[in-house]
């Protein structure tokens, strides 16, 4: 087990007491009917404790999955031999945020390629919830960490946009799971531009490889790219590249440009993984871009 004390996932419903949800537990499943793939939730931060409880029609926040999750797929045989050390893990809790500019853009961050979890794939700043910190503290204190960017608390105004149920490896053709999360997506507004942003802007090498400040016009490609499917994907009037700052091994920008593709890649089924857009963050993007058509969401 680790030595550092973990927050973990506790689930209860039926006014039942909470209960540690397990490794090899899709809480999806727990809340979900008919093993859908996503299930209506509410969530509370109590003792250090991370609450799910099944949420009321309409007042809680979404739950879901990928359809490829290797919790869901996971067999009996293939449980029984995941190392006890890991089963014992429980189930993790993160937090991402979601930063909007003062003009509509959302920072995007490629994770160093050096990382254990989730190399060289583009995701929102964030990171594991420590004890006795509140969820939009660690959000922040994540962002501060990886980009140099500095938001006090009582200047912003958060939401949950969703809950991503995560794991990794990402699907069972690449190995059995060694890590277990729910994933809080936070969005904080900024009264600032991307460009007055961009310019705090200091990332930790050690862990993010570029920046990106992507606009609806590109999430709106990003999220129609859906892993799993085989959906055509709406690249609408964009151009061929993307700007985007790579981060130097000293941590200094500078401008560059990545094919388009990368953004709209899907997670391959099988073989080793590519350069993407994760499939939790096309979640999260994909919520986002409904509170910019209705703001009260």
């Amino acid at each position: 087990m680790d030595k550092v004390r973990r927050i973990l996932v506790y689930v209860c419903k039926d006014r039942a007491a909470p209960q540690r949800a397990q490794f090899v537990q899709s809480v999806t499943d727990y809340f979900s009917d008919e093993e859908k793939e996503e299930a209506q939730v509410s969530c509370s931060l109590e003792k250090n404790q991370f609450l799910l409880y099944r949420g009321d029609e309409g007042r809680g926040v979404r739950l879901k999955r990928p359809t490829f999750c290797p919790i869901k797929h996971l067999s009996v045989t293939e449980a029984a031999v995941i190392p006890l050390d890991v089963q014992q893990r429980g189930v993790d809790v993160g937090v991402a945020i979601i930063l909007q500019s003062a003009n509509q853009r959302v920072l995007l961050t490629r994770r160093a390629k050096e990382l254990r979890i989730f190399p060289n794939v583009w995701v929102p700043p964030g990171g594991h919830l420590e004890p006795d910190e509140m969820l939009l503290d660690a959000g922040l204190r994540e962002l501060k960490e990886e980009t140099g960017l500095k938001l006090e608390p009582d200047k912003v105004s958060p939401k949950v946009l969703g809950l991503w149920e995560s794991a990794y490896p990402p699907m069972l053709s690449r190995g059995l799971p060694q890590r277990h999360h729910i994933v809080v997506y936070m969005l904080v507004h900024s009264s600032l531009t991307h460009l007055q942003l961009q310019a705090s802007l200091c990332p930790a090498p050690a862990e993010v490889s570029a920046c990106l400040w992507a606009d609806a016009r590109l999430v709106r490609a990003i999220v129609s790219a859906v892993d799993g499917e085989d959906a055509e994907v709406q690249l609408g009037d964009l151009p061929s590249s993307i700007s985007v700052s790579q981060v130097s091994t000293e941590g200094a920008l500078y401008d560059s440009s990545l094919p388009l593709a990368v953004f709209v890649s899907r997670a391959p089924t099988s073989g080793p993984d590519v350069e993407r857009v994760s499939t939790g963050t096309k979640f999260a993007l994909d919520l986002w871009l409904r509170t910019l058509e209705s703001p009260d969401l």
